[in-house]
């Protein structure tokens, strides 16, 4: 998927944070991490004694946080930074400093930004940074989660990531494409072991809002089917209203006819990096109420729904538990999966190599047979 690259090279954007990009932000940023030690580590290093001397520490820090959406802006988190911090240096032990301490050098030594930091230390809580903000969600408990074992995952030497149980390989590999990857030689592709394959089908326009076909679209379509490789197709909305989610639906529908499209039919959901983008201005309960009209309209025609989207997709523009009945595929760029909830296929690579296309290529990895029979 290429849409926000009209501008610039877009798979760049997802959301692999750039870890340069955040601790070059703000070191005092990374500081923030000392409130999340200082809670976390009392807990855990130090006894029941010690746990109730900072008992006044913690509650105000999670009254601070306590809201299901809450963010902070650079100014808040400095000034939430200091006051922790000078409380921490009054109530805490030196040992539990020590540690805390220990464990901050630890993690950034290693390469770890802020992000990083702050969900090793917030585990009962999504994060998620956007725009110089950071926003913690906690994990819903009548959401379906995800039940992928972490070990289970691995990576090959040709960086292609698999998934086994009970040492059996179960996971399937796939790619998605569109016009950036120009012309395909799906031969080599099916060579390759690529066994689906998403096409872009088209995209709504940010600006005038009209609805366009993938330039590339009937000759991947067809190339992969020749070649025995299952299709689903994907559709970048830009819908303002129901009216208009119902008109790519249709315009979808209608693409497809004659086609065997066995696997899901996509709506795919992401910020616009344009400042003059149709969409910008809606609310989360509206990119939902046009996300499920779009979904539905692909049910009825007989095809299976699902929906694309980074965390930022998922946790700030959709309300996930009106979607609990579409399958979810997500972009999440890194070896071990970060979104608790449940998802059927999970592009893990912007940058990946495949047989019979030139350059970069996003592949994907699913866990069960996704065709409809």
């Amino acid at each position: 998927m290429r849409e926000n690259n009209l501008q610039s090279k877009r798979r760049k954007k997802k959301h692999k944070r750039s870890e340069n990009g955040i601790l070059a932000g703000s070191i005092l940023l990374c500081i923030v991490t000392l409130i999340s030690i200082t809670i976390c580590l009392v807990m855990v290093f130090q006894n029941r004694a010690a746990q109730l001397q900072n008992v006044e520490v913690m509650n105000e820090l999670e009254t601070v946080r306590q809201e299901v959406e809450m963010s902070y802006t650079q100014d808040e988190v400095d000034q939430m930074v200091q006051e922790a911090v000078n409380q921490t240096k009054e109530q805490t032990s030196e040992e539990v400093s020590t540690a805390f301490l220990s464990k901050i050098k630890e993690m950034m030594e290693a390469g770890d930004g802020a992000t990083e930091m702050l969900r090793f230390f917030f585990p009962e809580e999504i994060v998620v940074a956007d725009a110089g903000r950071y926003y913690f969600f906690p994990i819903q408990d009548n959401l379906a989660k995800h039940t992928y074992n972490p070990l289970g995952f691995q990576m090959d030497g040709d960086q292609i990531l698999h998934y086994y149980e009970n040492g059996e390989r179960v996971s399937h590999k796939g790619i998605d494409v569109s016009k950036y990857q120009e012309s395909v030689n799906w031969k080599k592709v099916a060579d390759d072991e690529v066994e689906y394959a998403f096409i872009r089908l088209g995209i709504r326009g940010y600006t005038e809002g009209e609805i366009l076909v993938d330039d590339n679209f009937q000759e991947n379509i067809e190339g992969a089917l020749e070649n025995d490789i299952d299709v689903g197709v994907y559709f970048f909305t830009q819908a303002t209203s129901e009216e208009e989610a119902e008109e790519e639906a249709e315009f979808v529908i209608d693409s497809i006819e004659g086609y065997d499209v066995s696997y899901p039919v996509v709506i795919d959901i992401e910020s616009v990096s344009n400042r003059k983008a149709r969409t910008n201005e809606l609310t989360r309960e509206e990119r939902t109420k046009y996300c499920i009209t779009f979904c539905e309209k692909i049910k009825e025609a007989g095809y299976t729904p699902m929906i694309y989207g980074n965390l930022k997709t998922f946790m700030l523009m959709l309300d996930m538990e009106q979607l609990e009945d579409y399958d979810k595929w997500i972009a999440y760029y890194d070896e071990q999966m970060y979104f608790p909830y449940a998802f059927k296929v999970w592009q893990y690579t912007n940058a990946g190599k495949v047989s019979g296309i030139e350059g970069d290529v996003d592949l994907n990895i699913s866990f069960e047979e996704l065709k409809d029979e």
